[in-house]
Parts: structure tokens; sequence; C-alpha cells
């Protein structure tokens, strides 16, 4: 058992929306490779809190720990997409996601068999959320593990949340950008090498994923690093989502305990087909059957 805490929204684009949120994504992704997933968030008790919640059933998604909010609307992202499909985000502010509360169902999913939970930022950037997820966090059972997808948006994020987040998390996943904020945060000089040395050993991390778009990706552990080049797109759609796709099957190759080759070449090639699609998760249903017949090995 996997869950995911966070976000769940609408992705505005110019021409069409979709659903979205990295948690959102992630647990989506997770499901339809066939690994029980638990997703808890909030929508508003609006029109959009109920497209989601019917989404959600129909297409097999626990909803037992969606909270509807009745104060607040659902989240919303406006997207534009430069000439390259690189999207740019404008987030909206005091949404449903952001009120997620720590309830009884919440408490017994802790202790019940679950391996890893996931979590990022964004739902954090309340104090409320903050103070919920850290602690989920901190009530977890030894042996549960946690992910953090750091994914750092503009105006969303402070140096409290990240760093007790880094105190939480066993695996971290961020981008190049995101690498260098950090660096930024706590003043390091050194090299970014040396700077991912550093947050491995003192938050005693087990993995640190990084990806850097064109430039492909890399997996860290203390005594491991390897690399992987990004491959040649075919029909690029646009870029949103390819990193929680990635993410999803770095938490799938962990619990499972693949080589940290396949689980480098398996995600640089999942995330590489979501880039060939509009919006972050597939409409065809037939999509994962063909990922799991090429790449899931």
């Amino acid at each position: 058992m996997i869950f995911a805490i966070g976000e769940i929204l609408y992705d505005i684009f110019p021409e069409y929306k979709r659903l979205g949120g990295a948690p959102f994504n992630f647990a989506f992704h997770v499901k339809n490779f066939g690994t029980p997933i638990c997703l808890i968030s909030r929508v508003g008790n609006d029109l959009e809190g109920r497209e989601i919640i019917s989404f959600l059933q129909q297409h097999d998604l626990p909803i037992k720990n969606i909270q509807t909010d009745n104060r607040h609307s659902t989240g919303k992202v406006l997207i534009e997409l430069n000439g390259k499909g690189v999207p740019a985000f404008n987030i909206l502010p005091d949404v449903a996601y952001d009120y997620i509360e720590f309830n009884t169902s919440i408490a017994s999913l802790l202790n019940a068999d679950t391996e890893l939970i996931y979590f990022g930022t964004l739902a954090q950037r309340s104090e409320y959320g903050f103070k919920t997820i850290q602690r989920i966090l901190s009530q977890r059972a030894p042996v549960t593990k946690c992910l953090y997808d750091i994914n750092l948006r503009p105006h969303c994020f402070t140096e409290q949340v990240i760093v007790a987040s880094l105190r939480q998390c066993d695996l971290l996943k961020l981008n190049d950008e995101e690498l260098e904020i950090l660096k930024q945060i706590f003043a390091f000089k050194k090299s970014s090498r040396s700077f991912i040395e550093h947050l491995m050993i003192k938050y005693r991390l087990e993995m640190l994923s990084l990806t850097k778009g064109k430039n492909g990706s890399e997996l860290f552990t203390l005594d491991k690093h390897l690399k992987k080049k990004t491959g040649k797109l075919n029909n690029a759609a646009d870029t949103v989502g390819a990193g929680d796709a990635y993410t999803s099957i770095l938490s799938i190759g962990y619990i499972n305990k693949w080589p940290l080759e396949q689980i480098l070449e398996t995600a640089s090639e999942f995330a590489a087909r979501i880039c060939e699609i509009e919006g972050a998760v597939p409409t065809d249903p037939n999509f994962y059957k063909k990922i799991i017949a090429g790449i899931i090995r």
C-alpha cells in the first residue's frame, strides 16, 4: 500500500482543462500500474469538486479520504505553455486542499500496512496544511517510508516547510531548478554534487532522484550514482506531469526492490511517454497496458 497526500485540482489550459495536482497524478499512475493506493485530499462543495469525485469513482480510485470543504473552492491552476510546450503556472490561493483535516480515517491508515507515504510542498503552503501533513508524517509507523516530491512553486513554499519535510523523508525527488533553489536557501557555495551528498548525509536519505528535463536524470544512493540521458521525444505535446510520472515509477520500483538501473530506465521511459499526451494523465484506457507491455519488466 502507498498513500499520497496533497492537492487535487484542475489544470486550466488555454483550450481545455484536465485534472491535476502532483499527488493526484502520482496516485492515478500508481493505481493503473496495479499498486494499491490511497489518495488523501480535499475539494470544494462545488461543480468542480463533484466532477472530481465522479472521475475518481469512474476510474476506481477510492474516494473515502477525499474530503469536501463547504467554505473553500476546489483548487485550480491556470497554465500557459510556451512554444516548446513548457508550462508556466498560476496557482490560485486559499482553496480546499489548503485545509486537509487530520481525522480518524487518516489515523487508521497510519496503523495499516502502509509501505510508503508520498507528499509534496504545495499542500503545506498554508499553516493549516503544514501542520496536518507534518502530523501525519510524524505519526507514521517506523517501517513506513516517506517520499518527498518537493515540487517547489513560486510563492508556495518556505524554508520552514522544506526543512521539516526533509527531516521526515527517506526518498527525495527534485529537478535541477529546485536543486539550485535549495542551494540558495541553505547558502551552499560548493558544487551541486557536493550539495546532494550533503543532503543525503544530513537528512539520512536512502535515495535522491534528480530530473533535468532534456538533459536526462540521475539517481543517487550513498554508494551509487547513475545517469540516464533523455531519449528523443516523438510528437511531444507538453511536459506537464512528466515529473509526477517519473516519481510514480520511482516509488513502485523502490517498494518492489527493483535494481536501481531498472528504476532509472523505466521512470525515464514512462515520463517520456507522458510528454506525448496533453496534460498529466492519459484518457486512453489502453495507455497503461502498452506501457506495462513495453517497459515494466
